[in-house]
């Protein structure tokens, strides 16, 4: 993808469908449960045109998935659609770095994807052609351009790589803080600790939220409560449904500069934060182990130096476990459920990526009664429609 090609898709005007309620009048208050990263997005583009918001923490914000979350802006994903939203995710962090300025710092330089000899290379090679053929900028490397691309880095018995040029990652922390400022700018406010205890229905809809500071009244409520969200839903009677889905990384202090880049290497999943931290993990999917212990994070860390030597003898400073959102299907769940207009749901893995554009199109349909063609697919009505097999 070249940058004529990039900014003609960050100028691209979102196209939506027909309205979900025009009858209705403009909500302007609106409460939002959960100061993650898809709250705070949600937050700031909500009142970046004008809206009311609160947004209510049970702890404090980032407490849950985003304070653990690895934190890679990729978009190598399918069906089709799936791969074009987490596009227009990575895509909407630069609308974002533009809007906000140098405050908010991201990391570009793309990935590198490595496999030993074996059945891995066919399927690496077959995956970049599909990503290929989409528009995606993966290409197949060799051994040479893997050791340009990430020097220091020894990749073991080779048997291809693919670089992204795209991708990037963030500090999740820091992203949320910068969003969550710059929100409070447009008057948000963050009220925490604030749990939510109840919600008050009336003709299908949330007339009134209860908390421990007491009752708030709003047009709408959004749920963006990472692995809480069906415990608040099922008090509006809606059933949302996740599957758990563990992760350990391990972190180190902070050290000098020796990645530019994301490696993704067998068996460990490595970056370094621009406060010079290095973090990695096993995968993204659930890791299968909630040991949180020294020696846990010392196993990542021995996973790590097998492919990058100056990792030996690096003072390890936390293991830290999150539990994602993840959705039973692995798809986001995003929108207003049926009979519940003023109850909008916010749930889905690969938060991070995908912060940006569902924030934006969140507050299009929060705000103006659209219902957005690009969140079509991901409607909580899609699981009531199943037949069992």
């Amino acid at each position: 993808m070249n940058r004529r090609t990039l900014l003609k898709l960050l100028s691209a005007p979102v196209v939506t469908g027909f309205p979900l309620g025009a009858a209705e009048p403009r909500p302007n208050r609106v409460v939002i449960s959960g100061a993650g990263i898809i709250g705070a997005s949600i937050a700031y583009h909500l009142a970046q045109r004008g809206a009311q918001v609160t947004i209510l923490e049970k702890q404090r914000p980032g407490s849950g998935a985003t304070r653990n979350s690895f934190a890679w802006l990729n978009a190598a994903k399918q069906p089709q659609p799936y791969y074009e939203l987490n596009l227009m995710g990575i895509l909407g962090w630069h609308r974002l770095s533009t809007e906000i300025g140098a405050e908010l710092q991201i990391q570009w330089g793309g990935s590198v994807h490595w496999v030993p000899p074996g059945a891995g290379v066919a399927s690496l090679r077959k995956r970049v052609d599909q990503f290929e053929q989409w528009g995606y900028p993966i290409s197949v490397v060799n051994q040479d351009e893997v050791a340009r691309l990430l020097p220091g880095v020894s990749p073991g018995s080779f048997g291809s790589a693919s670089f992204t040029s795209l991708e990037g990652t963030v500090d999740p922390m820091h992203a949320l803080i910068v969003l969550l400022h710059k929100a409070q700018q447009f008057g948000v406010k963050v009220e925490y600790p604030c749990e939510v205890t109840g919600l008050e229905m009336a003709d299908d809809r949330v007339r009134r939220i209860q908390t421990t500071r007491g009752p708030m009244e709003a047009d709408v409520v959004v749920l963006a409560s990472g692995v809480d969200t069906p415990r608040l839903a099922q008090m509006a009677g809606i059933t949302v449904p996740l599957r758990e889905s563990s992760g350990l990384l391990a972190h180190t202090t902070p050290q000098a500069r020796i990645l530019d880049r994301v490696a993704l290497a067998p068996g460990a999943d490595i970056k370094q934060n621009l406060d010079g931290r290095i973090v990695t993990g096993v995968d993204f999917g659930p890791s299968g182990s909630t040991d949180t212990s020294h020696e846990s994070g010392q196993k990542l860390l021995k996973n790590a130096e097998r492919y990058i030597e100056k990792l030996s003898g690096i003072p390890l400073e936390s293991v830290t476990l999150g539990y994602r959102v993840l959705p039973q299907d692995g798809f986001p769940i995003v929108g207003f459920p049926e009979r519940r207009p003023n109850l909008y749901i916010a749930a889905l893995h690969s938060g991070m990526t995908m912060g940006p554009i569902i924030g934006q199109l969140a507050a299009m349909e929060i705000l103006d009664g659209a219902a957005v063609d690009p969140l079509s697919p991901y409607r909580l009505s899609r699981f009531s429609k199943r037949t069992p097999a």
